[in-house]
């Protein structure tokens, strides 16, 4: 697979996950993952990572303080 075909695989797989994809689309990228295993390959890589990113990164819950500036900001220019 040429890299350029790669990455548009990606980025198909990518809009299939983000629920991106018309039916048809769709429908058209599954038939090609059931054709290919390494089309396979990349949808199982994708979801591991998103799993991944999920389950073993955990964000920093922002400080009050700047919970309170960030909402004093909103009011100062929304009045």
């Amino acid at each position: 697979m040429s890299d350029q075909n790669y990455q548009e695989l990606v980025k198909k797989v990518t809009m299939y996950l983000d629920n991106e994809l018309s039916e048809s689309a769709e429908r058209d990228l599954l038939l090609e993952i059931k054709s290919n295993p390494s089309y396979l390959k990349v949808l199982s890589q994708e979801k591991n990572f998103r799993e991944f990113i999920k389950s073993k990164i955990h964000r920093r819950k922002p400080s009050p303080a700047l919970i309170q500036s960030i909402k004093e900001k909103i009011r100062v220019t929304t009045v």
